[in-house]
């Protein structure tokens, strides 16, 4: 098995320091080999190394202009550091170069999101959406940034599509009880948020909003 296949096998468990030593052989068989250092980088990222992990991503990029996943793994590391400006550039990149992948598109949407950008967020939340279509967190962001819109009926069927994907989902159930209460349906916003609160008890939001509909009764 090549050295960057074994060192991702290794990632997948858990293994970092394997997945390290497999990554670190495979830059030393091939330096010129931009997947063996942003693998590394990634290695590192994980293990809360940043500053270390984005000298390997732009070792990538300076290998090859084009590694779109060293981009895409940069907008990461600013996205975690709520650098959303420069994330956005990152993903933007990415995708120029190539990576049309359903968590570049996802990370993007999300970006635009924390940017109070949710118009443009939504094609590339729904892109990320069709090409991972079990992805029930892309599932549950596009629902949230449909609500933002005031796109409810839609966000509904992404908010219900997110629990079939996972039921233990507490703010896709308490999404839908707001939805329906903006609907004016009482009840139903009253299941969702007591499913909400089975699944997470201490959801704030959920208890509040459950009292307000109770007392209104």
């Amino acid at each position: 098995m090549d050295k960057n296949q074994l060192g991702v096998q290794y990632m997948q468990e858990g293994n970092w320091e394997e997945a390290a030593k497999a990554f670190n052989e495979a830059i030393e068989e091939n330096p010129n080999d931009p997947v063996a250092y942003i693998n590394f980088g990634n290695v590192l990222s994980a293990v809360g190394d940043d500053e270390k992990a984005l000298k390997f991503y732009q070792k990538a990029i300076e290998l090859d202009e084009n590694a779109a996943a060293a981009y895409y793994s940069i907008g990461n590391l600013l996205f975690s550091k709520d650098l959303f400006n420069e994330a956005k550039n990152m993903f933007e990149t990415a995708m120029k170069r190539g990576l049309n992948t359903s968590d570049n598109f996802f990370m993007l949407g999300l970006t635009l999101v924390q940017l109070n950008q949710g118009r443009f967020a939504l094609p590339y939340l729904q892109r990320s959406v069709e090409l991972n279509e079990t992805d029930a967190e892309a599932r549950f962001q596009y629902g949230l940034c449909l609500a933002q819109l005031e796109l409810i009926d839609e966000s509904m069927v992404q908010f219900t599509n997110c629990i079939e994907l996972d039921p233990t989902h507490s703010d896709a159930y308490y999404n839908l009880g707001v939805s329906y209460a903006f609907k004016e349906n009482a009840q139903k916003a009253i299941e969702m948020f007591n499913k909400a609160l089975n699944i997470q008890p201490d959801h704030l939001l959920a208890g509040h909003a459950k009292k307000l509909i109770e007392n209104n009764l």
